[in-house]
């Protein structure tokens, strides 16, 4: 099992259904002791510029999303939900994984480091996340059970 499948393998269904005897779950898993790190790559200033700490510009990209940040965290699981508060961090800051750094990751661990890529004010925003706890929580929303992303 690769690193993706490992971080997105998972059920990935926001919404549940209505029925009376579902039970609203207080956590599912949780990202923490997230921390920015510098990768190697970083310094070939042909491909990466520094814009401030921990976030560089791709100088071959030529989208808008050309900025990266990485990261690394821990996941602490729930066993019983595979269902990652990762890809909800990258929908609330409209980020996306640049590179999963498959060679620094062991498939083994749950310590996880990866590059997270989009405009500079999305990363910079993001950056919030740093030393915190992330994690979803089951809330009633008009009869149905909702997940929403917290951070802490």
């Amino acid at each position: 099992m690769g690193i993706f499948d490992k971080l997105f393998g998972g059920q990935k269904e926001k919404s549940s259904d209505s029925s009376s005897n579902q039970k609203l779950r207080m956590e599912y898993n949780i990202m923490k002791n997230i921390s920015l790190e510098k990768c190697q790559k970083y310094e070939n200033t042909n491909l990466y510029e520094v814009v401030e700490n921990g976030i560089y510009k791709d100088l071959t990209d030529e989208d808008d999303a050309k900025y990266r940040m990485t990261i690394s965290y821990e996941l602490e699981s729930d066993e019983n939900n595979n269902q990652y508060p990762l890809e909800d961090v990258l929908d609330k800051y409209y980020l996306h994984v640049s590179d999963f750094l498959e060679s620094e990751n062991n498939s083994e661990s749950n310590e996880f480091k990866l590059e997270l890529g989009g405009d500079l004010d999305d990363i910079k925003k993001s950056k919030e996340i740093i030393g915190k706890r992330i994690f979803n929580r089951d809330f009633l929303d008009e009869g149905q059970v909702r997940v929403k992303l917290m951070v802490e």
